[in-house]
């Protein structure tokens, strides 16, 4: 069987000689089909070559896709917060707690989930003090930068009881105030915190699952103080007062807030993705560690103050003799000695 098996592939089989007669028709009409393509580009008005060359310069579309999770011990506001987000944003996927206890480990670990799930931006959420301090790790996976903000004035959907009421899925109008645009000497950093936060709030029109056609909601991001504030508002439509005499055209618009908001303060701004050399870093920012350290000091200090006012007064009682449970000596002027 082993001989006839090297004779017949030594004779060679007329299979290949097909086979290689339809590689050939193959690659034949392909050279034919390119010979066509660039004859038909040759034949193109000026008029359509424009348009092409404007079409190849616009940019592709950038799905994005925000990878959103939180560390070990965060509090149940924090837990709210990112449920909250992650209802506003449908282009959102969020992941369970990450368990790591070093902020070493963010490089590898949040940079190999951002991978996994098909995610460019990594919004983190990071608790320290047991759930005392809340700070956001803003990410560009995997090339960076990282923003590294401090988390203060949270409040959630169901905390303050708003009265808005958006349908989940739907897609928001992110506002920047002024302060983002103008060119400040020293504030070069917002343009990018502004690209930055555009990635993550604002909603690619196409290509996200679940997602609504329509606009029903305003994302407001304000700078004020060195601080940005972050505010969402429901597009409310009611319709005209008729008892009004002027004619009314259209529907009366107005603005209901319904959360989340918080307050974000910029620490620091690193050139890669959780890591790299520092570019930007906010001098002003007190750590709330250090501002609870301050207050205890202040505290101590008091005691220290009223502990060494009780000492002097005690010396005091001693020298003239008031000390209490000690017997005083009878002087000559007393009243028993006088009046016997």
């Amino acid at each position: 069987m082993a001989s006839a098996y090297k004779s017949a592939m030594r004779s060679g089989d007329p299979s290949d000689s097909d086979s290689d007669s339809d590689t050939d028709s193959i690659s034949s009409a392909q050279s034919s089909n390119t010979v066509q393509a660039e004859s038909s580009d040759e034949n193109e008005l000026p008029s359509q070559k424009e348009k092409r060359s404007d079409a190849s310069q616009i940019p592709a579309e950038i799905r994005n896709r925000i990878l959103m999770l939180t560390s070990r011990g965060v509090s149940y506001r924090h837990r709210h917060l990112l449920s909250d987000l992650h209802s506003l944003l449908p282009h959102t996927y969020k992941d369970t707690k990450l368990d790591t206890k070093s902020s070493n480990n963010y490089n590898s670990a949040l940079n190999g989930l951002a991978d996994l799930h098909s995610c460019n931006y990594v919004f983190f959420l990071e608790a320290r003090k047991h759930g005392q301090d809340l700070y956001l790790w803003l990410a560009r996976a995997p090339n960076g930068p990282t923003i590294k903000f401090s988390v203060t004035n949270v409040h959630t959907m169901a905390e303050l009881g708003f009265g808005g009421n958006c349908l989940k899925g739907g897609r928001g109008v992110v506002v920047f105030d002024k302060s983002f645009d103008e060119e400040i000497a020293g504030q070069e950093h917002r343009s990018l915190i502004r690209e930055m936060l555009r990635g993550v709030f604002c909603v690619p029109p196409k290509g996200v699952r679940g997602m609504k056609p329509f606009v029903d909601r305003i994302i407001g991001i304000y700078g004020l103080d060195g601080k940005i504030w972050i505010r969402v508002y429901e597009i409310r439509e009611s319709e005209p007062d008729k008892t009004n005499k002027e004619a009314v055209k259209g529907a009366d618009v107005s603005l209901v807030e319904i959360g989340p908001r918080f307050v974000l303060t910029p620490v620091v701004i690193l050139e890669g993705s959780f890591g790299g050399p520092v570019i930007y870093e906010n001098k002003q920012f007190v750590s709330p560690n250090q501002l609870r350290a301050e207050t205890r000091l202040k505290r101590a200090g008091r005691y220290a103050s009223r502990r060494g006012g009780a000492e002097e007064l005690a010396v005091k009682r001693k020298s003239l003799g008031l000390k209490t449970g000690v017997k005083r000596r009878p002087s000559a002027l007393d009243n028993a000695q006088l009046f016997g």
